[in-house]
């Protein structure tokens, strides 16, 4: 059903009043009844994680290994786009918009944070010690590794297929059409797909937003004595919201793109300096031991539902991970399908697979290999301090390096920055899913859908902070596994019949 509506889009009405009476109740309900909305949250979430473990801990295992055969095969040699079509944005620029989307805030919350919180409570074994601190990093490697990414890259590859090689419209639905048949996949069906795909993604997002949100309260904290309160919470969300909206309604070319480059210039400023004025030769040695240790246990933690023989720890981190990137994968594949046109399967796999993985591994081992030695080695109390403010952990580490409200501001920037790059990114696609995939979306709408997203995290903080914010991850992405394994299945599909057609 379309029709013209005040925003001056043909509106799919369905897709975006059913996405609507999705999420307006839970602001609703969540704004007048906190404490109900999170013990209802944390049931389903007990639910989930007892019930259903198994089931993402196998799927995104497989997904990685689905895309590294694809990758592999000569299926990988076919282009997203025309044989001879060129791509749009430069390797640089396409880099820095795959990782600000597909990790950002969260990299810069976890770096230290989660290192940290394994460090001093391991799965197995003792704490602070120094073979705890390296498999709190592999765990670290495990978690923001080829996994997160191999789930991006199957939503990735399947709407970059059907968006730029077969002339569909940028939506999940659409690019499930090898299996449903185009009938289906634009009727009713897709129709509820394309909602499932906008929900989960409203739950990821504004998990990734709140922790933002945390961390920059903690930081102006730190930095110029802003109080640790629930209004100053809401107060960051509401004025950054402002930010992404404006971001958002610049477009890709300018606001997104921009923003994304000037992310990872400052992540990389801030990483030389850490490297400059810490421990260098202790993080080199960290890192090479880390990687060789992750490499060599892969095949091994990719395939147990007891990592490192802890079931209950196994739901608590892995599954909340996975399940954190399955409810990103919706808005993250979108996105950057959009900005890899031209480019083959091959070189879409293997560069979103491994570059932002490989950067993430050296912040993380150069952030959290510092606060690693500081505690070691130094006398220092990071790891006691995550135990009651985690979101402090990045600012209490900078505190012992050179020039403390340099680098406190420096990293606010770039929270602030992740957070409207994430948000914005999030929002042209939530818009974009509204408006049968249409790359050219209303500015109206891109401010509806950000208001949205800010109202939602603003409700989980206040329903129950961190745990709540988890929660929204793993309720947002439990439908959508299901979606990406038919969009595996239909991108296989649509791969071999181009194939055979080419070799024909």
């Amino acid at each position: 059903m379309k029709f013209r509506v005040p925003l001056d889009r043909n509106l799919d009405i369905k897709v975006f009043a059913w996405s609507c009476v999705l999420t307006l109740p839970f602001l609703i309900f969540g704004g007048l009844y906190p404490k109900a909305t999170g013990k209802v949250a944390n049931a389903v979430l007990s639910n989930i994680t007892s019930n259903w473990d198994w089931l993402y801990l196998l799927s995104v295992s497989l997904f990685l290994l689905a895309a590294l055969i694809i990758a592999f095969s000569p299926l990988g040699r076919i282009k997203l786009g025309g044989d001879d079509e060129r791509p749009e944005f430069s390797r640089i620029s396409w880099f820095s918009m795959l990782f600000s989307a597909g990790m950002g805030i969260g990299l810069v919350f976890w770096s230290i944070a989660e290192p940290m919180m394994h460090f001093t409570s391991p799965p197995m074994g003792d704490g602070g010690t120094p073979e705890a601190a390296r498999m709190a990093l592999e765990i670290f490697f495990f978690h923001w590794g080829g996994h997160a990414w191999g789930v991006y890259v199957v939503v990735g590859l399947a709407l970059a297929l059907s968006q730029f090689r077969q002339g569909r419209p940028a939506l999940i639905s659409r690019a499930l059409a090898p299996l449903f048949g185009e009938r289906l996949a634009g009727g009713g069906v897709g129709k509820a797909i394309d909602v499932l795909a906008i929900w989960a993604t409203i739950m990821g997002v504004v998990t990734s937003l709140g922790l933002g949100a945390l961390q920059v309260v903690s930081g102006f904290g730190a930095s110029i004595g802003m109080p640790q309160t629930g209004e100053a919470k809401v107060l960051v969300i509401a004025g950054i919201t402002l930010l992404f909206i404006i971001s958002a309604v610049s477009g890709i070319k300018r606001g997104i793109k921009f923003l994304s480059l000037f992310n990872v210039a400052l992540m990389v400023f801030i990483l030389l300096y850490f490297a400059g004025f810490g421990p260098s030769k202790y993080i080199l040695e960290t890192f090479a031991s880390t990687l060789g240790a992750y490499l060599a246990d892969l095949p091994s933690l990719s395939f147990t539902t007891k990592l490192f023989g802890n079931e209950g720890w196994t739901r608590g981190w892995t599954v909340f991970y996975w399940a954190w990137w399955i409810a990103w994968a919706p808005f993250v594949g979108a996105f950057i399908a959009r900005i890899s046109k031209g480019r083959s399967v091959r070189e879409f796999i293997l560069v979103v697979l491994i570059l932002p993985a490989i950067f993430s591994f050296i912040f993380a081992s150069t952030l959290g290999g510092t606060a690693f030695y500081i505690d070691l080695f130094e006398g220092g109390k990071i790891g006691a301090l995550i135990s009651s403010n985690l979101e402090g952990a990045l600012f209490e580490t900078l505190r012992h390096l050179p020039a403390f409200g340099l680098l406190a501001s420096l990293a606010n920037i770039l929270i602030i920055s992740f957070f409207v790059t994430s948000a914005d990114s999030a929002t042209y696609v939530i818009s974009s899913f509204s408006t049968e995939g249409s790359s050219v979306v209303d500015k109206k709408l891109v401010i509806f859908w950000g208001l949205a997203l800010g109202g939602v995290a603003a409700v989980l903080l206040t329903a129950g902070g961190l745990k709540a914010l988890q929660t929204a991850s793993i309720v947002g992405s439990f439908p959508f596994i299901i979606i990406m394994w038919l969009l595996l299945a239909a991108t296989v599909k649509e791969l071999f019949k181009d194939y055979r057609g080419k070799s024909s």
